[in-house]
């Protein structure tokens, strides 16, 4: 059953109690991610994520650690462009001392000096390990490629700079300024009863009283065209896109579908034409990323540097064939009962419910049953993923990212011709 509450401090709680199951996943989701960042201070999300962790005026590090792990849980978290999660996952009969780690980490965190510097070592590890994992970092290349002129093209992580600038003033500051109840949501799911639950998130959250607003954010625009960075590696990593939709838009549907028959399973156009049929590539895919007001469309590959612009010209072939001639019957058919049974799969874990019950109430402000997506799924038509296909993949849109051992020499100047 799902309820809506909110607490007297405008925290909003979304919760699902789930018969059958044993676990609670409980998820504090704070809409502030590194598109509100400055970018003088770039990647301070992230390195507030961490320092949560570090310590509180009760408990250590290790004391947080201990506590989880000895009955089991799961405690961690992430930082994404447009949000900071805190969640913690553990067995019915302990949702009390979930709720009271997830609260005293968010609440009482002591930031002693001493622990800023550790983590700040820490987090500069991570990007060195980001870089030496070139297909991780596409990806990060790809976004600031096309969106170069606006935060959500930033590094979630930030630059080494500005973490080695960022001291406990602007850290504290900036959870001050930006972790407000009001864009706090409290997602909760799994075997548990309500009302309860209600007062002990009342008890544990309802002194936190501070009020505002998030910076104002803007549309990014999208640069097309080639981007390269050159890096030896035994591999070319290529990823490739175009405009996408946002998380809200009504043709969402029809772009999952879209994406399921280009390119994010086995079965898929890409996957079959240029890994089973040519042997061009290990791995390649397609995804979708989507924010409140923007998206993309991106197709990554990893292949041979001798073969990185045929890799592309086939990509751009598929994109032109579906703009071309739309989807078969047979195609859209396995679309979407690909994406009903990823759907109806996804939903046994009452982690993954925690996750969507907070991004439709996020993105939405409304709770949408099981059985609504799926009928959502049933009504996408062939016509309206053609139609789309023609609106994202329009001539002289695409952006191409590389990184490897190529220059643009390589890539004729027609190779992003659709």
């Amino acid at each position: 059953m799902f309820r809506k509450d909110v607490l007297p401090n405008g925290i909003r709680v979304v919760s699902e109690s789930v018969s059958g199951v044993r676990s609670v996943s409980i998820g504090v989701w704070v809409c502030v991610g590194s598109r509100h960042e400055p970018k003088e201070i770039n990647g301070v999300s992230h390195f507030i994520e961490h320092l949560f962790f570090k310590g509180t005026k009760s408990r250590s590090a290790q004391q947080i650690a201990i506590e989880v792990d000895s009955i089991g849980g799961e405690m961690n978290a992430f930082t994404t462009r447009e949000g900071t999660t805190y969640y913690v996952k553990v067995l019915d009969e302990h949702i009390p001392l979930g709720i009271d780690l997830l609260s005293d980490i968010l609440l009482n965190s002591s930031f002693e000096p001493k622990d800023i510097e550790t983590e700040r070592k820490v987090i500069l590890e991570e990007i060195k390990m980001v870089e030496d994992t070139p297909d991780d970092m596409i990806h990060d290349l790809f976004t600031q490629s096309v969106w170069p002129d606006n935060p959500l093209g930033y590094s979630v992580l930030g630059t080494r700079e500005n973490i080695r600038s960022l001291n406990r003033a602007s850290i504290v500051g900036y959870i001050d300024a930006h972790y407000h109840a009001p864009e706090i949501v409290i997602s909760v799911t799994g075997h548990f009863e309500h009302d309860p639950l209600i007062d002990l998130l009342t008890k544990h959250f309802g002194g936190l009283t501070r009020n505002g607003g998030l910076p104002e954010t803007s549309a990014p625009a999208f640069r097309p065209g080639l981007y390269i960075k050159r890096k030896e590696l035994e591999q070319v990593q290529i990823c490739m896109g175009t405009v996408g939709l946002p998380q809200s838009d009504e043709d969402r549907y029809a772009l999952y579908a879209l994406n399921a028959i280009l390119g994010s399973s086995m079965s898929s156009r890409l996957f079959q034409e240029i890994r089973e049929d040519r042997g061009l590539v290990y791995s390649i895919y397609s995804y979708v990323t989507s924010f409140r007001d923007a998206g993309l469309f991106v197709v990554y590959a990893g292949c041979d540097g001798s073969n990185a612009a045929e890799v592309v010209r086939l990509v751009m072939a598929s994109l032109a064939d579906i703009k071309a001639k739309g989807v078969t019957e047979a195609e859209l058919k396995r679309a979407k009962d690909q994406m009903k049974g990823n759907l109806m799969l996804s939903v046994e874990s009452t982690s993954n419910r925690m996750s969507q019950l907070a991004k439709q109430e996020i993105y939405f402000g409304r709770h949408f049953s099981l059985q609504n997506i799926l009928d959502d799924m049933d009504r996408i038509e062939g016509g309206r993923v053609h139609a789309l296909a023609n609106r994202l993949f329009a001539q002289g849109q695409v952006g191409l990212s590389v990184l490897g051992p190529v220059s643009k020499k390589e890539f004729p100047d027609d190779v992003l011709a659709c």
